[in-house]
């Protein structure tokens, strides 16, 4: 199932494809689909930025590897773990492990029993954080009356 959020692949042009706009974009879908609580293949990011071969799935974990990189930066989930590989059974790329690993957040191997328990987990985290209404995602311990 592909979905496109608020329309963020339609206003962008080839040349709007680095790393870093691609990151942007991507995100604002992920974001927008996190309520859902269902992963899209990397197939269906690719589709969904409109991303033209060749190389669109590179240009995806690209993007996701970024995407991971600001989100641990922030101490945040990974919304990367909201994209999948049709080859894995439900489970994201090695690449997601490996990038998980370089951040600090993951050791083990990729195939493991590990790796599918971070990643269920991982997944749990990203779309409850990221399908929190911004505003809900920081209020007071004490909000006024």
């Amino acid at each position: 199932m592909t979905a496109t959020a608020w329309g963020v692949a339609e206003m962008a042009t080839v040349e709007d494809n680095t790393p870093e706009t691609l990151a942007r974009r991507l995100r604002a879908h992920l974001q927008a689909l996190a309520a859902l609580r269902l992963p899209i293949t990397y197939q269906e990011a690719a589709r969904a930025l409109l991303l033209s071969p060749p190389n669109t799935i590179h240009q995806v974990t690209e993007a996701l590897e970024q995407l991971m990189a600001e989100d641990a930066a922030a101490n945040r989930p990974f919304i990367a773990a909201m994209v999948i590989s049709k080859a894995r059974g439900g489970m994201p790329a090695p690449g997601f492990f490996e990038c998980a690993a370089r951040l600090g957040r993951f050791a083990g191997d990729a195939t493991s029993l590990d790796a599918s328990s971070f990643y269920a987990d991982e997944l749990y985290a990203a779309t409850n954080f990221w399908a929190l209404p911004a505003p809900l995602a920081k209020v007071d311990k004490d909000p006024p009356l």
